[in-house]
């Protein structure tokens, strides 16, 4: 028995055993609110069972989505290496200056001194220039 329920019938006992005459207006009013105040405390007790057992769904739905996900996914964080990051891969951002919309860039696109693409989203050309003043280790090498 809950907080709640337990005061609601300590409330029905005060109403029950006091000298209270329930066939006036006062009477009747205290009778309904008790009574009230009974089903409320019902209510939540019974609303307080059900979100119980949804969370035990939930946290078993949980567990069963996290032995699916190990299953296609694996365990990424066993399988990751340092080694297994290459640095080509990388992707580069351009904004297009027509719709501001970020286009990423497979690095093999940027060879040569000017390219030209088209934005996927509004359709325009955009001519990039790419720049061959990089002061990184890895183009410092290449001089």
């Amino acid at each position: 028995m809950s907080y709640l329920t337990e005061q609601a019938a300590y409330l029905k006992g005060l109403l029950d055993g006091g000298e209270l005459d329930k066939t006036t207006k006062e009477g009747k009013l205290l009778e309904a609110m008790v009574g009230l105040i009974g089903d409320l405390a019902d209510e939540l007790d019974a609303l307080g069972e059900d979100v119980d057992e949804l969370a035990e769904t939930v946290d078993e739905i949980d567990d069963d989505l996290a032995e699916v996900e190990n299953e296609v996914y694996g365990d990424e964080d066993d399988d990751w290496d340092d080694d297994d990051w290459d640095d080509d891969d990388e992707e580069f951002a351009v904004e297009c200056p027509n719709c501001g919309d970020m286009i990423y860039l497979d690095p093999s696109l940027l060879e040569g001194s000017e390219q030209t693409i088209t934005c996927p989203c509004c359709q325009e050309q955009i001519n990039l220039e790419i720049a061959d003043d990089c002061d990184c280790d890895d183009c410092a090498d290449e001089d």
